[in-house]
């Protein structure tokens, strides 16, 4: 399944607003607003059965990259690929909350920094309560260049006693220090 990530900084769109857009009538799509600024993050997926055919064609996906830098100049557009996916604690329930943690690496750190994400801190966070899922994208030609995603029940997974003993770990300490260009944004799902 191919997925696209855009992010349209200081900009409140609404569900009418994304389906405007080419292409997005045939996608899986989820609108997030960022809790603490103006901006928003749209996240597609479209079937294979879509996505790089004509259908998909036809259906204006190949035109979703210039409808979007002609109407939102300042919009980004991110192709992703899902390296992990894990179920959280609280799988199955409703996650209103979206945590994103988007990075670059000091060059020589990828590798302790990919078996720090996968061996501990992704499944660290998933196990957390309010976690729902836990999942780590890697950009396709664009920085930043890793994501790690967190899809949670209650906004208070992050941040509880839990979540934060994840992050104290020496094994974090170690591997922190090496993220550069990183942003970290907490985002609330948009039901309109």
């Amino acid at each position: 399944m191919k997925s696209m990530l855009i992010k349209f900084p200081k900009e409140a769109l609404n569900t009418a607003a994304v389906l405007a857009l080419p292409g997005v009538k045939q996608a899986n799509f989820r609108i997030y607003h960022a809790v603490d600024h103006v901006e928003t993050y749209v996240w597609l997926s479209w079937p294979a059965e879509v996505a790089g055919t004509e259908a998909g064609l036809n259906a204006g996906i190949s035109n979703l990259p210039a409808a979007v830098r002609q109407s939102h100049p300042d919009a980004q557009m991110v192709n992703l690929a899902l390296t992990t996916d894990v179920a959280g604690h609280s799988i199955g329930q409703a996650a209103p909350w979206f945590y994103m943690v988007e990075t670059d690496i000091k060059p020589g750190a990828e590798t302790d920094f990919d078996s720090w994400y996968e061996t501990e801190h992704l499944p660290g966070l998933a196990a957390v309560p309010g976690t729902v899922r836990a999942r780590r994208y890697l950009a396709e030609n664009s920085s930043p260049r890793y994501y790690a995603c967190y899809d949670l029940a209650q906004r208070e997974a992050f941040g509880s006693p839990a979540w934060l003993a994840v992050r104290a770990t020496s094994w974090s300490d170690r591997v922190r220090p090496n993220f550069i260009n990183t942003k970290r944004t907490m985002f609330r799902l948009v039901q309109d």
